[in-house]
């Protein structure tokens, strides 16, 4: 079963899957019910943990995501394709131009329009690594691998910036000195792993405690996982003590977590983010008619598209950094399109900038869905026609 869940196919199908069935069972007679068990509460009071099932699920078991994202988005850099600057150069720039773009055109849309609807500029600027990871997993099968990389890149970097902008603008209580304290049993994890140390009975509560701290801190406590799998080293030590480009620490974390993020992280923390009632046609139309609504999905579908595609170009086209060997334009284009994907962060900053169960935040989760939902539809189909033609290259070489 571990083998099964190791496969990104059957993680990302199991994601969908999970996705429909919160769907359908959100906007179904027995909504209520969903909405009752996503909310409710579970958790020790006593360390202020006491967390609705939804929360645990975006916070907690997706921080395993995070801690395997980082794993292998490290091994790329130490090991992999983006250890060359020019190359880690285009998703990084990717990144920045997809999170300014769609904010430019939000503001463009909602300019004139009524009185703090401004608030939720940020709303489109996330790029939901989770999901768009999954698309990309159900349609590749002869796709480049660099192109995973570039995505996975990009949607990390990109979630690391819109945590900092929930930070610096949407946090109203930012307690320094809990993260402050996070970094204490995060160098001691750091000090354990880099001494090749395996003990899940040590490594595990130092784990916990940094994810608890960074979750006191008020910062999103999935940074925690990156932070922990960014501390983890990629190469193996030869007796000498020298380096060895041989599989190190990281590659047996990420084979280890690898089944239980796929598996169970993942597709949980999908069934209770994507429960999005929608209110029929109806509730679609007058969600849509909202300015805000409007300029999230404008900013998802086409904000994003712009923003990637035009910061690699340009990157690519006036500095030294380099697109991949492997990937053609085209390619990029379904990769820009699939980092309209928003879903996790752009609900979290809609619901801190316009309330919780208010008439906005409701517009702002069906412009959410409506843009994701499209964005993976576009992206989808032309990542499916780019697969089609590595595939018959590939029977034609063989």
């Amino acid at each position: 079963m571990a083998e099964i869940l190791r496969s990104e196919t059957v993680g990302g199908a199991l994601l969908l899957a999970a996705t429909v069935f919160a769907l359908v069972w959100a906007n179904s007679t027995y909504g209520a019910a969903y909405a009752s068990l996503r909310d409710h509460p579970v958790g020790p009071a006593a360390l202020h943990l006491e967390l609705p099932l939804g929360t645990w699920a975006g916070d907690g078991l997706l921080a395993i995501f995070f801690f395997v994202a980082g794993l292998e988005l490290k091994r790329e850099f130490v090991a992999g394709d983006l250890r060359d600057p020019r190359r880690a150069a285009l998703p990084v720039a990717a990144a920045l131009g997809g999170m300014a773009v769609p904010a430019v055109l939000f503001v463009a849309v909602n300019a004139g329009g009524e009185a703090g609807s401004l608030k939720g500029w940020a709303i489109p600027t996330a790029t939901d690594i989770a999901f768009a990871l999954a698309v990309l997993a159900v349609v590749s099968s002869h796709l480049p691998a660099a192109l995973r990389t570039f995505l996975l890149t990009l949607a990390v970097v990109d979630d690391l910036f819109a945590i900092t902008i929930i930070a610096l603008f949407f946090t109203s209580e930012l307690h320094i000195w809990w993260f402050a304290l996070a970094l204490v049993p995060l160098a001691a994890f750091t000090v354990l792993v880099q001494r090749r140390v395996r003990a899940w009975w040590l490594l595990l509560p130092l784990a916990v405690t940094t994810w608890g701290l960074v979750h006191a801190s008020g910062i999103h406590a999935t940074v925690a996982g990156v932070l922990l799998g960014f501390a983890v080293p990629v190469l193996r030590s030869d007796a000498a003590g020298g380096p060895d480009a041989g599989p190190g620490l990281a590659e047996h974390f990420e084979h280890r977590f690898r089944p239980i993020s796929a598996g169970l992280a993942v597709p949980v923390f999908a069934f209770f983010s994507a429960g999005v009632a929608v209110g029929g046609l109806h509730g679609l139309r007058d969600a849509l008619g909202d300015r805000i609504a409007l300029g999230i999905v404008i900013g998802l579908v086409v904000g994003k598209t712009l923003g990637v595609f035009g910061a690699t170009f340009l990157v690519s086209r006036f500095t030294r950094a380099d697109l991949d060997d492997d990937l053609e334009w085209a390619d990029v284009l379904g990769l820009s399109m699939l980092a309209g994907v928003g879903f996790t962060v752009s609900l979290l900053i809609g619901e801190l900038a316009f309330g919780a169960a208010s008439i906005r935040d409701e517009h702002v989760k069906v412009g959410v869905l409506t843009g994701s939902v499209l964005a993976a539809v576009f992206a989808g189909t032309l990542l499916t026609l780019r697969n089609r033609r590595y595939r018959r290259l590939e029977a034609e070489s063989s």
